[in-house]
């Protein structure tokens, strides 16, 4: 609608962001403006970010490269994070009233299987929501793509006589993720955007979920100083959540396999410790602290 904010895109120039890009400025011109994070992790990033802003200025576009330093450690998880950052602060900078990314229906999918492949949970099943939050903002999220297929937005850039880069992408899972885009393309029987509203299902089925996790945790949970005292409650789900959230507060990740043994030792009336916590059964209830530091 009129007078509404205008709207920041992450362009990063492969095919989706850039149809992204042609599409918005076709819906809504001039109240759009673009940015192409640059983590200088590739050789060809620096170029990519300039053909945005070529194509930006064709336009009429306002465009702005984002370079960021990405610090060692778990390398995607880490330029993530400095991805998200730096749009956080250009939204704010510039006034725009949310950030899109060209999230797709051939995304959802792939991640959907991907994560099924691994025995995921339904917090691990659950798609990309169409609409979020910046990670470690307040700012809108939005991902108006999620319904279109892939191959519909590389003919929209092709229609329009755009040369993308070919794959600008920091994904978490680059390797597994092509991976399985071969094997979905040799699967003609799957259908794509069936499986992109199941994982949407999903995603609606665990803030449910969410919220009566919080009201569980609310009747069951006591936090005394560095001990959580729990009750138990009933199903398997609700006690899982549970037991996650208590160590997540007073110790550290740990892989999902690691609490189902920890479930399955507390359920026998044992204990066990899991991500830096102890947890063992007094009177019923489960009791949880902070493993005791290690003496050198």
């Amino acid at each position: 609608t009129e007078g509404t904010a205008s709207l920041g895109l992450a362009v990063s120039g492969g095919p989706d962001s850039m149809a992204l890009l042609l599409l918005a400025h076709a819906a809504i011109p001039g109240r759009i403006a673009a940015a192409t994070v640059d983590h200088g992790l590739r050789p060809e990033s620096a170029d990519e970010a300039a053909m945005v802003a070529r194509t930006c200025a064709e336009l009429g576009v306002p465009h702005q490269a984002l370079r960021v330093r990405v610090p060692r450690g778990n390398l995607q998880s880490e330029a993530r994070t400095a991805r998200y950052a730096a749009l956080a602060n250009w939204l704010r900078d510039t006034g725009s009233g949310a950030l899109a990314t060209a999230h797709h229906a051939d995304d959802q999918a792939e991640t959907f299987l991907m994560r099924a492949n691994r025995a995921s949970g339904i917090s691990g099943l659950a798609g990309i929501r169409a609409a979020s939050r910046v990670p470690d903002s307040d700012l809108p999220l939005v991902r108006p793509l999620l319904d279109w297929r892939r191959d519909t937005l590389v003919e929209i850039v092709a229609q329009a006589g755009l040369k993308p880069a070919l794959d600008p992408s920091n994904s978490d899972d680059r390797y597994d993720r092509a991976r399985m885009r071969k094997a979905l393309a040799a699967s003609d029987w799957l259908d794509i955007p069936a499986l992109a509203r199941s994982a949407t299902h999903l995603a609606d089925a665990h803030d449910a979920l969410k919220r009566l996790t919080d009201e569980t945790w609310t009747h069951c949970a006591v936090l005394d100083g560095r001990t959580i005292v729990l009750n138990p409650p009933e199903g398997r789900y609700l006690r899982l959540a549970c037991l996650k959230r208590a160590v997540e507060m007073l110790g550290k990740p740990a892989r999902g396999d690691a609490f189902d043994h920890l479930l399955a030792s507390l359920e026998r009336g044992e204990g066990g410790n899991v991500g830096g916590v102890h947890a063992q059964v007094q009177n019923g209830q489960w009791i949880f602290r902070p493993e005791p530091a290690r003496r050198n």
